[in-house]
């Protein structure tokens, strides 16, 4: 593999980088710690500008090559997950009930790899713009650092991410043009009847009849009402009622995923939902509440970017370790907000067989962060070359 020799140089660094911040993990849009620990180390590398306090705590850095020419973002998320890790590792997280459970310390360290040899060497003209990102996992960070102008701000022209893959190869890219992931959204549903005793049902409005119809009835949005040559997922993962036996209950919650690519599907989905719900409260004489958010949008390469990409990443680890045609799956990802603001593309980098994403014992593997990194530096100084 042809990792940049000077970024193999810093493999203990990063390997160093990466374990603090997997030891002190933090959710959502509150990585304050994390932004910290991102500046301090850009200072030291000696970067140009740093902006912080975006998206309440990412961090956009810049660094200026030799003469003029475009500004490329490179991407990296930092938040971690509300889970209780059980790795085992000496390293694991210090904070009970949060840990790094889908790589995104490893993303954060690849970004810093990635910095600190362009800052040392500016091999490239124009401007690198290194994006450091809370909140993938809740919110929507992307979109928030998005609406809050990076783009025009620093007149970001095209943008690069990379996602860990424990499903591949140690060293192997894969990616697609066009999608890649899904759109995702969420339902929740608040069935209301008139409780009472269960040996007396006809005094009672019972609202779990009607929520098991409901909930039958979705999976019929997939079989029956959706084209079969499109993909289309609807998951009812919550189903809540009940506190005893002889106890007919007042409410039932039924909550769950939607996940597609078409956005004619998507609009489809929903209004049947908004049906279904309706028809059967009727139905049954209940009342139902229904609220369907939609969340991220698809993430779609950009075509040009990602033929880009994938040669860049054929340069760092040869032709027969970049899938280039891989099939979507029906993950969703914050970076789609970018992409829809900005030509660019997506990748997952292998990292070997293990425990999957959102797992309590994944861990990052520090062996292919030198990769990433020299992924990233490569596709400035190839964009850029001076």
């Amino acid at each position: 593999m042809a990792i940049i020799n000077r970024i193999g140089d810093y493999a203990e660094d990063m390997k160093t980088w990466r374990r603090h911040l997997h030891m002190h993990p933090e959710l959502s849009l509150d990585c304050h710690e994390t932004a910290a620990f991102v500046v301090e180390r850009l200072k030291e590398f000696g970067v140009d500008e740093i902006h912080e306090g975006i998206a309440q705590s990412g961090v956009v850095a810049l660094i200026r090559g030799q003469g003029d020419g475009p500004v490329t973002g490179l991407r990296a998320d930092m938040d971690a997950l509300p889970i209780e890790e059980t790795t085992g590792v000496e390293y694991a997280s210090t904070i009970p009930g949060k840990m790094h459970a889908c790589g995104h310390d490893g993303h954060t360290t690849m970004l810093l790899g990635a910095a600190r040899y362009l800052a040392e060497t500016r091999k490239f003209k124009g401007t690198v713009a290194l994006i450091f990102q809370p909140a993938e996992e809740t919110v929507g960070g992307a979109r928030i650092m998005v609406e809050e102008g990076i783009m025009d701000r620093f007149g970001i022209e095209e943008v690069f991410a990379l996602h860990t893959d424990p499903f591949g190869d140690v060293g192997v890219f894969n990616t697609c043009p066009g999608p890649i992931m899904a759109a995702v959204d969420d339902f929740e549903i608040t069935i209301t009847g008139k409780g009472g005793h269960g040996a007396f049902p006809h005094t009672t409005l019972d609202p779990v009849p009607c929520g098991l119809a409901i909930g039958q009835a979705l999976q019929t949005i997939p079989s029956r009402n959706a084209d079969p040559r499109l993909p289309l997922v609807v998951s009812l993962t919550i189903v809540q009622t009940g506190s005893a036996t002889n106890v007919i209950p007042e409410t039932m919650r039924l909550a769950g995923t939607v996940r597609s690519f078409d956005p004619d599907l998507r609009d489809m989905v929903e209004r049947r939902f908004a049906e279904i719900v309706a028809g059967q409260a009727a139905s049954y004489g209940v009342a139902a509440k229904l609220d369907y958010v939609r969340n991220y949008p698809a993430t779609i390469n950009h075509h040009a970017q990602t033929e880009f990409a994938v040669r860049v990443a054929q340069e760092v680890v040869g032709d027969s370790n970049v899938i280039s045609d891989r099939a979507p799956e029906m993950g969703a990802e914050d970076f789609s907000y970018m992409l829809e603001a900005r030509p660019g593309s997506y990748l997952m980098l292998g990292q070997g067989i293990g425990p999957s994403c959102h797992h309590p014992a994944f861990d990052f593997n520090d062996e292919v962060a030198p990769i990433g990194a020299s992924f990233f530096a490569r596709v400035i100084e190839t964009r850029h070359g001076v």
